[in-house]
C-alpha cells in the first residue's frame, strides 16, 4: 500500500545490493567434486546502498567505470532484480506491488541508455519505436497514435515527418532524441540518464543537456543522472553521489561537492578535473587501479589506494553517515 506523502521521497533505495554469479560449467563442477577449490565466481557489483531521491530533484551518480553506478540505475529503473534490499516508489515497495499498480511503478520509471544506436531496434521505424509502449499499455489508441508520436518528437527536438525513418538514417544526437522520446511516451516522472551524453560530441552534449533541463521543467521530470564526467555532473545536478566499487562513499549537494570534498576517493577525482585556475598544475591520476568486485578489500574499499589508509580502514568498513546537515560520508577519518 502506498504511503505517499509531501515529505515521501519519489524513489528511496534501502540497503540494496546486486550480485551476479558466474555458475560452473561441467568440468568446474567435475573438479570441484574431485576436490579442487574452485567456487562460483561472484560480482559485487552493488553493496548496501541506501538512497532516498526528492520529487523534482536531479542527482549525479558518480565513479570510475567498473564501480557499479550503472549497475544500481538499471536496479532503480527495474532492469536488474535487487539481490538484497528494497526499492520504493513514493513510499511502496516496489518488489510488493502486483497488477495494475506493479504496471504503473514500472511505466513511471523510465531508463535512457548510453549507446541510442544500440538500445534502438534498427528494424523498426520511428514511429513503432516510440509508440509501440503507450499503444500497448493503453497510454493511446490506434488511431491517435500517429499524432501521439509526433508530438512526442516535437518535445525533444526532432521532425515529425521522421516517424517513417529507420534509427540508421539518423546522427548520433538525434538518435539520442528518440530515445529520449521512447521514454516519455509511457509518461514517466523519474528518468534514470545511463551516461546519457557520454558518446556524443561535445558541442551535441550541450544540446542533450539543455533538453534534459528543459524537459525537466516542462514535464517536472526527476533524474538519477548517471556520468564519469563531473562536468555535466556539477552543471546539472541539484545533488552528487559518488560510488566506489559498489558502495556510497560520499553524498552532499553539488557546490558543497565540489567546493569541499570530504571523502579521499572524492577529492582525488575533482583534482582530475581541469579548471583554469590550476591550468600549471601537473595532474595525476587516481594511484593504483581500481580492485576486481569478484574479490573486494576488506574494510573500506577504498584504502588499497588511499593516501590516509590506517589499520582499522583495512579491517572495518566505515557506515556512511551525516557529517554536516545535508552531507554523509563513509570515511573513518570523519571520528577525528
Amino acid at each position: 500500500m502506498s504511503v505517499a506523502g509531501p515529505d515521501v521521497p519519489i524513489l528511496e533505495l534501502r540497503n540494496v545490493s546486486k550480485r551476479f554469479v558466474k555458475k560452473l560449467d561441467i568440468a568446474g563442477r567435475i573438479a570441484r567434486k574431485l576436490g579442487a577449490g574452485i567456487r562460483e565466481e561472484v560480482v559485487h557489483a552493488v553493496d548496501g546502498v541506501d538512497l532516498a531521491i526528492k520529487d523534482g530533484e536531479v542527482v549525479g551518480l558518480v565513479g570510475e567505470s567498473g564501480c557499479g553506478k550503472s549497475t544500481l540505475g538499471r536496479v532503480v529503473a527495474g532492469v536488474h532484480e535487487a539481490s538484497a534490499g528494497s526499492v520504493f516508489y513514493r513510499g511502496s515497495d516496489v518488489a510488493t506491488l502486483t497488477g495494475p499498480a506493479r504496471r504503473d511503478a514500472a511505466l513511471k520509471i523510465q531508463m535512457i541508455f548510453q549507446d541510442p544506436m544500440s538500445s534502438l531496434n534498427p528494424r523498426l521505424r520511428v514511429r513503432d519505436i516510440v509508440g509501440e509502449a503507450p499503444r500497448f499499455h493503453g497510454i493511446v489508441d490506434a488511431g491517435g497514435l500517429d499524432a501521439y508520436v509526433q508530438n512526442i518528437l516535437l518535445k525533444v527536438g526532432l521532425d515529425p515527418e521522421f516517424v517513417r525513418r529507420y534509427p540508421h538514417q539518423f546522427s548520433g544526437g538525434q538518435r539520442q532524441r528518440i530515445g529520449i522520446a521512447r521514454a516519455l511516451a509511457v509518461k514517466p516522472d523519474f528518468l534514470v540518464c545511463d551516461e546519457a551524453v557520454a558518446a556524443l560530441d561535445v558541442s551535441i552534449q550541450a544540446q542533450v543537456l539543455n533538453l534534459f533541463m528543459a524537459l525537466r521543467e516542462d514535464l517536472s521530470l526527476t533524474y538519477l543522472f548517471i556520468s564519469h564526467d563531473l562536468g555535466v555532473v556539477e552543471h546539472l545536478s541539484d545533488r552528487v553521489v559518488i560510488m566506489y566499487l559498489g558502495r556510497v562513499v560520499e553524498m552532499a549537494p553539488t557546490d558543497e561537492v565540489f567546493s569541499t570534498p570530504n571523502h579521499p576517493y572524492t577529492q582525488a577525482l575533482l583534482n582530475e578535473v581541469p579548471r583554469l585556475e590550476n591550468r600549471r598544475r601537473q595532474f595525476v591520476p587516481v594511484k593504483g587501479e581500481i580492485p576486481s568486485p569478484l574479490n573486494p578489500p576488506s574494510g573500506c574499499h577504498f584504502n588499497p589506494r588511499c593516501p590516509h589508509a590506517t589499520p582499522r580502514c583495512r579491517e572495518e568498513r566505515p557506515a556512511l553517515r551525516e557529517i554536516a546537515p545535508g552531507r554523509l560520508s563513509a570515511c573513518h577519518l570523519n571520528d577525528q
